[in-house]
């Protein structure tokens, strides 16, 4: 062989011995023990852990301790106060610490550690029970194919890997774990919500059926779909937690020279908590709730939500049954007065069977009937009533509608509230009540 090519060949096996040595580093295990699967590494009954410290490479310390059921993060060096932690992402947490299994036992008796990052771990995460005994996890490096991360646990001599998201559901900051919500309230459980934005001031409450209602102004029919928005915004008003100290100043300076948008006010099993919301000249919106210290940057779909006012969360659907189907029509169609029953599947006008598919026509026009707007005035001369049953027979409602000039109005029986209609609704209504027929005969084979 030529000098020069002798030359390239050791260079060759000289770069190939240092990828092998490098694999070995990651892989030690593939030359001394065969792989085992379905190692339990931890089992903790859920109900049992009482309080998590993990610790990552960088010395951050996260210290998350139950109180009274609820999770919260203790004070430490970089911490110094203690706050309150987010319930769902601790809960996952918990969850993930219950079991912890191995993919693979990579070494049964491992002398040195080093190889796979474990004498300098990437997470140490400590489990400290009711009893007062502890469970401790130790994850290093990642796997060379990235699948997982090696594992092991203290006085014990077996590495494992585990898979890639055991570490990524211990792997939590701080900020991972602190609550953000402005508002901490539990959903299931609100009684009242009160919300002080345009014109007068708004308040919800719950019903007999535990239907959301209007107390204030004045009693009224609340369209629940509108108030569980407004509800669901509040939840999702949130803090960034990771912004700069100049970011929290440029909040708060913003937020003490802001338009004030709305005040909402929440109650629940555990009291009442509010949220104040404001607006600069752009139209970025701040927001300083009761669950959290500071003033806070928050998102436009927040602000947007609670800047409305009492007609925005009135229910404009003039009758209530929905898809409960109804089983007696009481119609009034100017001088044409009827009444349909619903019997088993048919619908009858007295002894005649009626068409069933110009029945339902006419239910659907009904359901659709909606507000337009809400005025302080309406009259005219009657042009449709209509008095449905449902629920079984446990619902019923009369709705009148009258005309005037070429406005329609209609009032629900024992409402003192006025609506006003689009006239082509009316006229379709009108039509459908026309077009109610009786069944065809059945023809003859």
């Amino acid at each position: 062989m030529k000098p020069k090519g002798l030359l390239i060949a050791v260079g060759l096996l000289a770069v190939l011995g240092g990828l092998i040595w490098w694999s070995n580093k990651k892989q030690l295990a593939a030359s001394k023990a065969p792989a085992t699967t379905e190692t339990k590494i931890l089992a903790i009954p859920e109900d049992q852990i009482q309080e998590i410290k993990i610790q990552h490479a960088n010395g951050d310390i996260v210290d998350l301790r139950r109180d009274s059921g609820k999770w919260r993060l203790m004070a430490t060096s970089a911490q110094p106060k203690e706050l309150a932690a987010d319930p769902d992402t601790s809960s996952s947490l918990v969850s993930a610490l219950t079991s912890v299994t191995a993919d693979k036992t990579i070494e049964d008796k491992a002398t040195d550690f080093s190889p796979y990052g474990l004498n300098h771990p990437t997470l140490d995460v400590t489990v400290t029970k009711k009893d007062g005994g502890t469970n401790e996890l130790l994850i290093g490096d990642d796997t060379l194919n990235a699948s997982g991360s090696y594992a092991r646990l203290p006085n014990d001599p077996r590495v494992f890997t585990v898979l890639s998201f055991v570490k990524t559901s211990l792997d939590k900051s701080l900020n991972d774990l602190r609550d953000k919500r402005l508002l901490a309230f539990d959903s299931d459980k609100l009684t009242r919500v009160e919300l002080a934005a345009k014109g007068q001031p708004v308040e919800f409450g719950k019903n007999g059926q535990n239907e959301w209602e209007i107390l204030k102004p004045r009693p009224l029919r609340a369209d629940s779909a509108q108030v569980d928005t407004l509800i669901g915004k509040l939840k999702d008003a949130k803090m960034d937690a990771t912004v700069s100290a100049d970011d929290a100043k440029k909040a708060a300076a913003a937020f003490a020279s802001g338009t004030k948008v709305a005040i909402a006010t929440v109650t629940d099993s555990s009291g009442t908590q509010t949220l104040e919301i404001r607006k600069d000249k752009d139209k970025n919106y701040y927001a300083k709730g009761s669950a959290a210290e500071g003033i806070f940057k928050i998102t436009s779909d927040v602000g947007d939500a609670l800047d409305k006012g009492v007609d925005d969360f009135r229910n404009k659907k003039l009758f209530d049954f929905g898809f409960s189907d109804p089983s007696k029509l009481d119609i009034k169609n100017g001088a044409t007065s009827v009444t349909y029953t619903k019997t088993g599947d048919k619908w009858m006008s007295g002894s005649k069977a009626m068409d069933n598919s110009t029945v339902q026509n006419l239910i659907d026009k009904l359901r659709d009937l909606s507000a337009t707007k809400f005025p302080a005035e309406g009259a005219g001369a009657p042009v449709f009533e209509a008095t449905v049953t449902s629920n079984t027979g446990k619902r019923v409602e009369k709705v009148a509608v009258t005309k005037q000039g070429s406005q329609y109005f209609a009032k629900r029986e024992g409402e003192p509230s006025i609506y006003e209609l689009d006239g082509k609704a009316v006229e379709d209504l009108q039509k459908a009540a026309s077009d109610v027929k009786e069944q065809p005969p059945a023809q003859k084979k």
